[in-house]
């Protein structure tokens, strides 16, 4: 089976990782066009031998975009075109259309209550969604919370399939070397109290939140990996309440092209794991600190709230006004660490591999149903043969602002 992934762009982020990782371990011949910024995961997927073609694409409003996507889909003859991103959908479900593509497919990454991938929603990019989102086969869902989101969007139920995001349980296991070589190089005593974070430093994960908690919280140290946007202000924060002896950040451990630590050696030399973010579409973050044996904390968390309790034992809900009081409980009870619970296993990437790979098969063979992957209140378990193009295409002047 041959599929071309369109993305909005391979920058540092969730849905970028994710993409790179679900490539590794589709049984399927994969290659990977990006509209805009090839950035450092375009390198990574390069170096794993997958072909990243950059279509250089202007804005939001790039109409130019359609025939050279077409061209590029036209002349692969994939047999899935699957879209990641909101402009990625937006653009590639129509660019398929045109080309005759055999069947298309959409993932849903970044959908919260308030927001797509960052930005306010609004009737306008809603409605466009909609309207493309029926020229593909399917859409699939990256936690039951995003399934039924897009539920409430007006996508029917019966075209929405769960495959949730997924990580390398592996690759987090637990080791006191790792430990001791992080805490060295980043220049954190050995014995201190280590609280971390992990994400895009950018106003909506509340990380200010997060540092306003451990300051609160004498004798504890924070560690904050990522970058972005808010992070000269971060900086600033940690200045004006006095623990820049208390708080070290790295870099984006995902960067390939970076000498940073790496997310499992980050985690290791954590003892809490803290994801104070209050809208999350899953939570791979708080997943990767699961299979590390770390206590977790999370003001939202999709993959953790979507299983039974007992399937994450050591992640507990706290609202964002109960961080310091929450941590402050936490390290009075000390480090440790926990058993790697069920909920690691049930996001195994190759689990989330053999999901699309079902939506794959369902699509091309529109006569049968797709392996069945309920999320909570929603069936996804079978695809309808795509309904017919719109007379026109869509106008994308309503599409989110530039990623």
């Amino acid at each position: 089976m041959k599929v071309l992934h369109v993305i909005t762009g391979l920058g540092i982020g969730g849905a970028e990782q994710q993409l790179r990782l679900l490539v590794r371990h589709l049984p399927a011949e994969s290659e990977v066009v990006t509209l805009t910024n090839p950035g450092p995961v375009a390198d990574a997927l390069i170096a794993d031998g997958v072909t990243v073609t950059h279509l250089g694409m202007a804005g939001n409003r790039d109409l130019t975009v359609l025939p050279r996507l077409a061209r590029v889909i036209r002349a692969g003859r994939y047999d899935i075109v699957h879209t990641h991103l909101y402009r990625a959908a937006v653009y590639g479900r129509v660019a398929a259309r045109l080309a005759r593509a055999r069947a298309v497919v959409a993932t849903e990454h970044s959908l919260g209550a308030t927001q797509i991938e960052g930005r306010p929603l609004t009737p306008a990019n809603r409605a466009l969604y909609r309207a493309t989102e029926r020229l593909g086969g399917g859409t699939l869902a990256v936690s039951g919370t995003v399934a039924r989101r897009l539920v409430e969007w007006g996508v029917p139920e019966h075209r929405i399939h769960l495959a949730p995001n997924g990580i390398d349980p592996a690759a987090f296991t637990f080791s006191a070397p790792a430990r001791l070589a992080a805490r060295t190089r980043l220049g954190i005593p050995l014995h201190a109290y280590v609280v971390g974070g992990v994400g895009r430093q950018v106003r909506e994960k509340n990380f200010d939140g997060l540092i306003r908690a451990v300051a609160a919280v004498p004798d504890t140290h924070l560690l904050l990996a990522g970058d972005g946007p808010e992070h000269v202000m971060l900086l600033r924060l940690v200045h004006q309440l006095g623990v820049a002896d208390r708080v070290r950040f790295a870099g984006p451990a995902e960067d390939p092209s970076a000498d940073n630590p790496t997310v499992p050696e980050l985690l290791a030399a954590m003892d809490l794991f803290v994801s104070p973010s209050p809208e999350e579409a899953f939570g791979v973050a708080v997943v990767e600190a699961l299979a590390s044996g770390l206590p977790a904390l999370y003001v939202a968390c999709p993959a953790v709230e979507d299983l039974p309790p007992h399937d994450a034992p050591g992640a507990r809900h706290v609202e964002a006004y109960q961080l310091a009081a929450a941590v402050r409980e936490e390290r009075l009870t000390g480090p440790r660490r926990l058993p790697v619970p069920a909920a690691v296993e049930h996001y195994a990437i190759a689990r989330t591999a053999e999901r699309v790979m079902a939506v794959y098969e369902a699509v091309l063979d529109p006569g049968a149903a797709a392996a069945p992957a309920p999320a909570p209140e929603t069936a996804a378990v079978s695809v309808p043969e795509p309904a017919s193009p719109p007379a026109v295409a869509p106008e994308p002047t309503a599409a989110p602002a530039e990623k």
